[in-house]
This record gives structure tokens, C-alpha cells and sequence, in this order.
């Protein structure tokens, strides 16, 4: 684990342990700090032992310089933006890393700067075979061990909180949510498609999906084996960042399209195009927590008034003002709708017994499953590929020859 992916995980710990500072429950501080001690403890490995000892002060000095980014007065909003520009700075950070440890092992040279794990989250092919390798065959791959992990875990919060990772951490929503607002400044209209062709069209994440699970199951499990050892697999990652960096001309015009439709329709990539996105959307109808409306608080119901105000905030066109309960597959868990809400108990993200979960208790969710599992997995030795650097950069030099 390289010193910007611990210094992520450490202050994600650290802002877990002040949100339940403010929220008064003190033993989700204490437990935190523990677990992030013990971390350092187990692992012995000084740049987790440096990240933390950096995240903890800075944690302090942040309780007394913006105080109310850590109490109970944040808003809904800004806590959702910042932990969205946050993430999106960390993996800035890291692609900064990874493109010049690829330089150097391009270069022949053996990298003074170590390959940060956590990009294999852009591999979920990869890390699909091998929780299939792993489920079939317990088989734990040791190349890209990291994709299985980030792919579970993004899947965990699936189950736990909708499509929150889409909502709160994912950079490329984030990306849209700019290109869509500089379309506005010119083009006020919005261009959203009439409803009996939006929903073809929002099937085709499925069908991108299904291609996706068609690979992965399509696979027979006598072949992972071959398959994991090779030297593809090897420099899978490689592979990928190679199709970003130098596209041809059917790539850049794919691209094209997906920017054009991001700025055309508020998240228009993630409505329809995105297979992430489709499959948090079906994991989320298992997620106990959903959007609910509690009909004895609401204006409509309460007082006979005409308010649409949670539906007119939904980015994603949700019906919300007539629904008890949201099911959509379209829902992130943004909770703009609860921040539109001008009664406070009308609305909320919560389980069937009514119990509700704030904001920050959401985000404490979301970063627990995004950050805990990776820790765990660490400490197990699941983590770190195990391909050596020399390995990496014979094959590099012989790339455009690798194939499955």
C-alpha cells in the first residue's frame, strides 16, 4: 500500500471518527482510532504508521478551524460535495503515481516510486474472474488481488446503501455533474428524451452489464487458472491505461459521445450507459435503507398543500412527492430530495421500521465499506500484487504483442 492510498485510508478513518464524535456516539470514535492503531500495530509498515500520524492532527486542527464541517450544522449537500472532491483528489493523486512508476518501467528503469494497488479498481473484469476463482475454486489470485477487493467492496455498498458509491464517491458522476453545468451556462434548455424513449434507453447499462457477467460466467472454471497465471493478466492494468492514453480514432470518438452525453442529459452517462451504475441499481433493491415518506409530516398529506420541492432535486427525474417509498433503481442516495424537503420529518433515508440514517451516518456507511474492507484485506496479505517490477517491465516493452 503506497503512502497516498494510507493517507486516504487514514483520514477517511479519522473523518469517520469525527462524524461520530459530533453525531454524540462516542464508541464509534473510540472504535475507530482502535481499529486505525491497531492497523499501524499489525501491519508494521511505515507509510500507514507516517499516513496516520499525519491524518490524526490534521483531523484536530480541522475540529478547530471549520468546526461545522464537523458538527451536526453541515448541510446534506456540502458534505456529499466534499467527500465527492476529496475521493476525486485522492485518485488524481494516485493516476499522478501510477502513470510515472509505468514511465519508468517503460524506460527500463526500476521505479523509485511504487505502484499504487488501488488502481485495479478500473479492472472489474478481472476482478470478477477472480471472485469467481475465488467462490469456484478458492483461489486467490495474488497479480491484481486488489480488483477482487474493490470490487466487493464496492458491491457492499450496494447492499448497504443503494447506489451511494455513484452518489457520493464516484468521480466519473462528479465529472458529469461539471460538463452538465457548463452545458446550462450556454444552453439553458433542458434536453432530457421523451419518457417512451428514455427507458430503452436506460436499459442499455443492462445490456452492457450483461456482456460484462457474459465474460466473467462465460468463463469455464478450469480456465482461470491458466488465465490469472498469464501475462496478459499480468499487465491488465497496463493494458487499460494504454487504451486511455493513446486511443484510436474509434475510442476518441467514443469518448466523444460519452462527454456530449453527459453534458446533454444531468447524469446521462450514469442513466445509461454506465454497467457499474446497473449493477448497484439492481443490488440496490436488497438494500434495507431507501428513501422514504412519512405521509403524517408531509405537506400534502399534513396540510393539503402543493409541494413538489423533493422532486423537482432529484437529478434523476424520481417521482418522489407521491411515493411512501423509492425503489428505483435510479436512486443514488444522494439525498438531494431530503435537502429540499421544507419539513425535516417528512422525509428521510431510513430502514422499513422507520429508523432513519443522517447523512453523516450514510457517509460513514459508505466510507466504511469503501475503506475497512481494503484495510482488512491489506493486513491479510490480499492486497498487493505480487508481480515483481522486473516481471512489469520486461512485458511492457513487448505489449502491443500480449494477448489473452
Amino acid at each position: 500500500m503506497t503512502f497516498i492510498e494510507s493517507l486516504t485510508l487514514m483520514l477517511a478513518l479519522m473523518y469517520i471518527a469525527s462524524l461520530s464524535y459530533w453525531s454524540g456516539k462516542k464508541w464509534g470514535t473510540v472504535v475507530t482510532l482502535l481499529l486505525s492503531i491497531g492497523a499501524v500495530a499489525v501491519s508494521q509498515y511505515w507509510p500507514l504508521a507516517l499516513a496516520l500520524l499525519i491524518a490524526l492532527p490534521l483531523s484536530i486542527l480541522a475540529h478547530k478551524l471549520v468546526p461545522a464541517e464537523f458538527k451536526a450544522e453541515i448541510k446534506i449537500n456540502a458534505l456529499r460535495e466534499g467527500c465527492q472532491h476529496l475521493l476525486a483528489l485522492s485518485l488524481f493523486l494516485v493516476a499522478i503515481q501510477y502513470c510515472i512508476n509505468a514511465i519508468q518501467l517503460k524506460q527500463g528503469v526500476t521505479p523509485w516510486l511504487m505502484r499504487p494497488d488501488v488502481v485495479d479498481a478500473f479492472l472489474p473484469i478481472a476482478g470478477g474472474i477472480e471472485l469467481k476463482a475465488i467462490v469456484t475454486l478458492n483461489l486467490w489470485d495474488q497479480t491484481h488481488p486488489a480488483a477482487a477487493v474493490m470490487l466487493a467492496a464496492v458491491l457492499l455498498t450496494g447492499l448497504l446503501c443503494k447506489r451511494a458509491f455513484c452518489g457520493w464517491a464516484c468521480p466519473l458522476g462528479l465529472a458529469g455533474e461539471y460538463l452538465y453545468a457548463l452545458r446550462k451556462r450556454f444552453i439553458k434548455a433542458e434536453l432530457a428524451p421523451p419518457a417512451w424513449l428514455d427507458w430503452p434507453l436506460r436499459m442499455l447499462k443492462y445490456l452492457l452489464l450483461l456482456a460484462l457477467f457474459y465474460i466473467v460466467i462465460g468463463m469455464p472454471s478450469e480456465s482461470i487458472p491458466y488465465y490469472l497465471q498469464g501475462n496478459y493478466h499480468k499487465i491488465a492494468d497496463l493494458k487499460m491505461a494504454l487504451f486511455f492514453v493513446t486511443p484510436g480514432l474509434i475510442t476518441l470518438a467514443c469518448f466523444g459521445f460519452i462527454l456530449v452525453l453527459a453534458a446533454w442529459r444531468r447524469q446521462g452517462f450514469c442513466r445509461y450507459l454506465c454497467p457499474y451504475g446497473a449493477m448497484l441499481g439492481l443490488l440496490s433493491f436488497a438494500s434495507p435503507l431507501k428513501i422514504r415518506r412519512n405521509t403524517q409530516h408531509c405537506l400534502i398529506e399534513a396540510k393539503g398543500m402543493k409541494c413538489d420541492k423533493c422532486t423537482r432535486a432529484c437529478p434523476a427525474n424520481i417521482i418522489v412527492h407521491t411515493k411512501t417509498t423509492v425503489r428505483s433503481d435510479e436512486c443514488q442516495a444522494c439525498m438531494r430530495c431530503v435537502a429540499a424537503c421544507p419539513k425535516s420529518a417528512a422525509l428521510g433515508f431510513s430502514l422499513k421500521s422507520g429508523h432513519r440514517v443522517s447523512h453523516k451516518g450514510l457517509l460513514v456507511l459508505l466510507l466504511l465499506a469503501l475503506f475497512a474492507l481494503p484495510l482488512t484485506a491489506y493486513l491479510a496479505g490480499f492486497w498487493h500484487s505480487q508481480t515483481p517490477d522486473s516481471i512489469r517491465m520486461e512485458l511492457i516493452q513487448v505489449i502491443d504483442r500480449v494477448g489473452h
